[in-house]
């Protein structure tokens, strides 16, 4: 693996894990540019390395960049992509670097781009990461342990202002307001530094309607998206996404396709814009001929946004949220 290398001192063991969400439709959207001899295929988001595995099974003189910006998936995905090794490289970055780790490797363009955006079932499922508010665990959930922030220092460093602001923006909660004045409140006790204590304070500021109605199975954890708030916020992800969006379609060689599972509707509208303005000619409505130089430079591939159909989503519950957008680059920008 290349790149600034900081795994854990024991690499944590491959886990079981879901058939990754909508493997089958991204190969088959992918699969055009990379039947090509020498293509290349960088995953910005590798994971656990579900898709990339598949799609290497798929295309054997297809060479994979994979990017991640988590030690521990990265050591887990050099295990499970181990047969393909001498066409894999493995980077740690933030994928918003794409366009540095592709020039990097000495290349001026790529045959395909796929970003798989969220967390990963590794990230989830170890609890020590403080990512799931099902178990106990230390308020950290930073996807790079080498940064700083945590969901802690947000937690009890942020002011109540701040805490609506990333609730509303990044989860859309309809409570943030009393959320985030019991958080301030809680914390002027004591600090706030176990996930268990802020899915306790989170629960007890809604009214009984909201807090119940997970246990009557009519909605989802009181605490889910205060956690995805703070996820996003720690990670800056939106603001990540929004550099790492162009900077992936201006990798894409001639024919080159692009596909993005997004989770969350600040993702997927961030997805829907750039895609849509890479398809659009840039030329004024009134101009009788569009010059080739103003002509769209991507063709779209997925009618609106894909999602997932019910038997993939009964397997695998956390795929219920994935839209899938695609395109391909029809015409080099000069």
């Amino acid at each position: 693996m290349s790149g600034a290398d900081q795994k854990s001192s024991t690499p944590p063991a491959a886990p079981d894990v879901h058939v990754p969400v909508m493997r089958d439709r991204i190969v088959e959207l992918l699969a055009p540019s990379l039947q090509q001899r020498d293509a290349v295929l960088v995953d910005c988001t590798l994971g656990l390395a579900g898709h990339s595995l598949a799609l290497l099974d798929a295309f054997s003189d297809t060479r994979l960049i994979g990017i991640d910006r988590d030690a521990d998936a990265l050591a887990v995905a050099e295990q499970r992509l181990a047969r393909h090794h001498d066409r894999v490289t493995l980077v740690q970055a933030v994928y918003d670097e794409v366009d540095r780790v592709v020039a990097d490797q000495g290349l001026a363009s790529v045959s395909a781009v796929l970003m798989d955006l969220g967390l990963s079932s590794l990230q989830i499922d170890r609890a020590d990461r403080g990512f799931a508010y099902a178990v106990d665990a230390p308020l950290d959930m930073r996807m790079d342990q080498r940064a700083e922030l945590t969901a802690e220092g947000v937690v009890n460093g942020w002011s109540e202002a701040e805490l609506v602001r990333i609730l509303r923006r990044y989860a859309e909660e309809r409570f943030a307001d009393r959320i985030a004045r019991a958080i301030v409140a809680e914390r002027s006790r004591a600090p706030i530094t176990t996930s268990a204590r802020l899915v306790e304070i989170v629960t007890e500021s809604l009214p009984a309607a909201a807090r119940y109605a997970k246990k009557s199975g009519r909605g989802s954890h009181p605490a889910k998206r205060t956690f995805q708030a703070l996820r996003i916020a720690v990670n800056d992800e939106l603001a990540v996404l929004a550099r790492a969006l162009p900077a992936a379609v201006g990798v894409l060689g001639l024919g080159g396709r692009i596909a993005v599972l997004a989770y969350h509707s600040g993702e997927d509208r961030q997805v829907k814009q750039v895609l849509a303005a890479g398809a659009a000619d840039r030329a004024p409505r009134d101009l009788p001929v569009v010059p080739e130089e103003l002509q769209a430079e991507l063709r779209l591939l997925t009618r609106g946004a894909e999602q997932p159909g019910e038997d993939e989503i009964n397997d695998n519950p956390r795929a219920a949220s994935a839209r899938l957008r695609a395109a391909e680059r029809v015409r080099e920008v000069r």
